[in-house]
């Protein structure tokens, strides 16, 4: 009986001190603003004065913020003088609807251009301005693992490879934290598709995370000094990210992470599973996105013991030591919401991080750099709807005018070039909305009180359109809608047709499904039918409010065959020395692609003008690969990605050859749909419930090098104005040399890339990227390039990280399939 006699009263003490400290207490003096102690020491200070309310405080943010100019906020604690925290949205330029802001390249340019001082110098003036906005926590950067090229955050990322993306990753990181301002790594971890992200099980090995998921992450902790990460919305083997103490215990023991845990925005399902794994920070707070699971309910679970005081105050002392280390106390935020953070030395880091990531997919003929007397510009995304960035949270709002490429290119071409501007497709913006003759009646609707269009309807009526903006008055929160009608075509030809809104929606012509729009935010999908005069077909609309984070809303859209967009586009180039085609697709958080293929009638555009002129080149502003059944038509292909606001003078830099064109891929780009790994429904997306990792390690060009596979564009890829020879090569188990000189009539940039193969025993992919550096040199020149090669370069995860005895393979190479040198060492038992 002793136990628990003594156990009882063991708790009732504690509960009575515990209940002390509820009451504010005078303020104290401030030893914990002497900067010359440690972070720790001063965060140890600071916690010995805080009660149980004010740690509470510290661990919770105070609800979503709408049109503040911030994402997320912990309000200050003015007794003990501890700053609130603001936190923003990024990662390429201050989001939230800031205005006043630089819109830099997407992140995924960032990784294109295998430049680690360029990024460092990125993450420096974004954190500038995040400071000057009045922000203090960057939710920046995004380092998942590109499993997919269909994911529909490609361009937030770093590419397919965890090596790139932790050298990319640490330099940003540091960037950002030099300017005080806390980086936040995300979305840990397996966080790699949109569709059933919410909770969906990722059932992935440990070898994998170790070796393919969990790298970018210890190199932006242990190289960039990350004082946030951020937690996912899936579950990993069974457990939601944010209470996995298997996944957290690795990120905080193994990869000696000493900073917060916050969760993704509504990720948090519990109160005593998530604080005791390890979630020290619940975002945003309040009720919006689901149930508080911190706050009040934290403070009871405390108080009864479920979580212990300990167990918080290691909470709150991970946020306030970061907050020490990185400046947030003794470097106050420059700005305010109001303050116009942009500034030229900004724009020209933008235009520079933009020609330096634009890779040289193609260059057949010498077709570039442009020498000409005459040019056809042709696309809507060259004009004024150019697609410098993407949607969801990593929107930007870019201060000053946008530069578009039809802009930059008429500026660069001077009097010397006469540029001619043609649009030749509606783009991929929304179309206006379908009404009218053409649908007879108009559209049968039928609305149901449940997600799947089950049951008797609830509501049917007549509607001219399918435009919808609110849900109808009597339907729950999750409810579904059918619409249905027939079209009558006025002519024959190619119809356009769109949805564009937020939830679930799939449109059918004739029958047959021609596409689909899933939406968690807002974004549109478009399709092409060639249809007949005076041939009736059946249409209909279906859709599914759940998804709809910002309300639901559909738009169906349309337009009838335009032949004259086409046959300009196609004048023109017939006219012109050569002709630049811009294109582009069009992802947003919140949604994956259902294609690789472009969007709406550009596959088209590119093959009417390729046949109009030999000398077409395509640019694409793409989050990543698209499919090119041109590609053997045209003479030149260039992949732009996002670029961000100097979108045109960054691309007429590099097509007059002004900037010789530095960058990589940093991902792998599939000859067609069916190459590369998650190819079966279980392993992408999965049903909803469970999704399968059964590739393992297999991610990316280690798939295609694996598997044989031989794609359209491989990783690491990417030409030169000028040529570059390789020779002597020396390898030891430490040192790799290589010499690399330019041969070629131009200044010109290498990224020399190092591969290392493992012995046969590791049961590793036959490649893996181990090392990089960039060279620029004048033609003639010679420079030495070493790398050096470290126990964790040979190691393999195995229980332990382990160096295999037996022959390493080294091969140094302009891309993971055009290798210069080979050579071995051994490794012995």
């Amino acid at each position: 009986m002793r136990g628990p006699a003594f156990g009882a009263l063991a708790v009732a003490v504690a509960l009575v001190s515990l209940a002390g400290q509820v009451h504010a207490v005078a303020a104290p003096a401030r030893p914990w603003m002497d900067t010359a102690q440690s972070p720790r020491t001063r965060a140890e200070r600071l916690l010995a004065q805080m009660t149980l309310d004010e740690k509470i405080t510290m661990v919770h943010g105070d609800g979503f913020a709408f049109n503040t100019g911030y994402a997320g906020h912990v309000p200050a604690n003015t007794r003990l003088g501890i700053p609130g925290l603001y936190l923003s949205d990024g990662p390429n330029g201050v989001g939230n609807g800031s205005t006043g802001v630089t819109a830099f390249p997407a992140a995924v340019n960032g990784a294109a251009t295998w430049d680690t001082g360029l990024m460092r110098r990125y993450g420096t003036a974004y954190g500038e301005e995040q400071s000057a906005k009045g922000h203090n926590i960057a939710l920046a950067p995004t380092i998942n693992i590109l499993r997919t090229p269909k994911w529909g955050r490609a361009a937030e990322t770093f590419g397919e490879d965890p090596y790139l993306t932790g050298r990319i990753a640490a330099a940003e990181t540091a960037g950002t934290q030099s300017r005080h301002v806390i980086a936040t790594p995300k979305h840990y971890a397996a966080n790699n598709q949109e569709l059933f992200r919410s909770g969906i099980d990722v059932r992935v090995s440990e070898r994998a995370l170790r070796e393919i998921y969990l790298p970018g992450f210890e190199a932006a902790v242990r190289e960039g000094g990350a004082g946030a990460v951020m937690c996912s919305y899936p579950r990993v083997n069974g457990t939601y990210a944010c209470e996995n103490p298997s996944t957290l215990g690795t990120l905080k023991t193994d990869l000696g992470f000493d900073g917060l845990v916050m969760s993704d925005w509504g990720a948090t399902h519990s109160t005593v599973g998530s604080a005791n794994a390890g979630l020290d920070l619940e975002m945003p707070g309040g009720t919006l996105l689901g149930p508080e699971y911190y706050g009040t309910a934290l403070k009871a679970a405390v108080l009864a013991g479920q979580v212990t005081m300990a167990t918080l105050d290691d909470k709150v002392r991970r946020i306030l030591t970061s907050m020490f280390r990185i400046g947030l106390f003794d470097h106050p935020p420059t700005g305010g919401r109001d303050t116009t953070a942009g500034t030229q030395a900004h724009r020209d880091l933008a235009r520079d991080l933009a020609a330096q990531g634009t890779v040289l997919l193609k260059n057949e003929r010498g077709v570039l750099p442009l020498n000409v007397r005459s040019l056809a510009v042709i696309g809507d995304d060259a004009g004024q709807n150019a697609q410098i960035g993407m949607g969801g949270s990593a929107a930007v709002t870019p201060t000053g005018a946008v530069s578009t490429p039809i802009g930059g290119i008429t500026a660069r071409a001077g009097s010397k070039v006469k540029v001619t501007y043609a649009r030749g497709t509606l783009g991929t913006k929304p179309l206006p909305v379908l009404s009218g003759g053409t649908l007879g009646s108009g559209f049968t609707a039928s609305y149901y009180s449940g997600p799947d269009l089950s049951g008797p309807a609830t509501i049917t009526r007549t509607e001219p359109s399918v435009d919808l903006t609110a849900a109808p008055a009597g339907l729950p929160a999750s409810w579904s809608a059918r619409w249905t009608a027939t079209f009558t075509p006025p002519a024959t030809g190619a119809y356009r047709f769109s949805l564009d809104g937020a939830g679930d929606a799939s449109l059918y012509v004739g029958g047959h499904k021609v596409a689909t729009n899933h939406q968690e935010f807002s974004g549109v999908s478009h399709a092409v039918v060639d249809l007949t005069a005076g041939q009736a077909v059946p249409i209909s609309v279906e859709y599914a409010s759940a998804a709809a984070l910002t309300g639901p809303a559909l738009h169906l859209g349309w337009a009838a065959p335009d032949p004259g967009l086409t046959g300009d586009a196609v004048a023109a180039a017939r006219r012109s020395d050569a002709a630049v085609v811009f294109v582009n697709d069009v992802t947003s958080e919140g949604s994956d692609r259902t294609t690789l293929a472009l969007p709406g009638d550009q596959d088209r555009l590119i093959q009417a003008v390729a046949a109009a002129n030999p000398h077409t080149i395509v640019v694409l502003n793409t989050s990543g690969p698209v499919l090119m059944p041109w590609a053997g038509r045209v003479a030149g292909v260039l992949e732009a990605w996002y670029p961000g606001q100097e979108d045109g003078n960054a691309i007429a830099s590099v097509l007059f050859g002004d900037v010789d064109p530095a960058g990589k891929l940093p991902m792998t780009f599939p000859a067609d749909e069916r190459q590369g790994p998650a190819k079966t429904p279980a392993e992408y997306p999965g049903d909803g419930v469970t999704v399968h990792y059964d590739e393992g390690v297999l991610v990316g060009y280690r798939w295609y090098d694996a598997k044989g596979e031989k794609p359209m564009f491989p990783f690491g890829h990417g030409l030169s104005y000028t040529t570059f020879r390789y020779g002597g090569l020396k390898v030891s188990r430490d040192t790799v040399r290589v010499r690399v000189t330019n041969i070629g009539r131009r200044d010109g940039t290498e990224v020399v890339q190092l591969y290392l193969g493992l012995p046969a025993s590791a049961g590793e992919p036959p490649d893996q990227l181990k090392g990089f550096q960039k060279v620029r040199l004048s033609p003639g020149r010679t420079a030495t390039v070493t790398f050096r090669l470290t126990s964790r370069s040979l190691s393999t995860w195995d229980g332990a990280w382990r160096v295999r005895p037996g022959t390493y393979k080294v091969a140094v190479g302009s891309s993971s399939r055009d290798i210069r040198a080979t050579g071995r060492f051994t490794v012995a038992r």
